[in-house]
């Protein structure tokens, strides 16, 4: 998988990295117990801070997208929970998403689809 950072972007790099490695678990561009590079190489590869690869990293573990050990490095969890429910952080970009769509104009039956292309990738 290849992680492509948006210097320009208002998003923190680190959460480029989480959303990047997230959206990557869900299209199974990762699979499960997949190796993922190790802090140093990625930050490398990318450019950046090593601090700010370990925070995503650090993010993702905490979230139960990855475990992480000093020996074997960082790696997809072979089983994600899977409670059918978002965070309320997740449910309040989504309320921001739907908000904006609405203000621009954004047909909700268009933004339906919009969703079920996304949900069908």
């Amino acid at each position: 998988m290849v992680i492509s950072i948006n210097e320009y972007s208002d998003v923190p790099i680190y959460l480029q990295i989480r959303n990047q490695i997230v959206m990557g678990i869900s299209s199974g561009e990762l699979s499960a117990g997949e190796q993922l590079p190790t802090v140093r190489a990625l930050s490398m590869e990318i450019g950046i801070n090593t601090m700010t690869v370990s925070k995503a990293y650090q993010i993702l573990k905490s979230e139960g997208y990855i475990l992480t050990d000093r020996k074997n490095g960082a790696r997809v969890r072979m089983e994600i929970d899977q409670s059918g429910h978002l965070s309320s952080r997740n449910k309040d970009e989504l309320r921001r998403i739907v908000s904006e769509a609405k203000i621009s104009g954004v047909k909700k039956d268009d933004f339906d689809k919009m969703i079920e292309e996304m949900w069908g990738e």
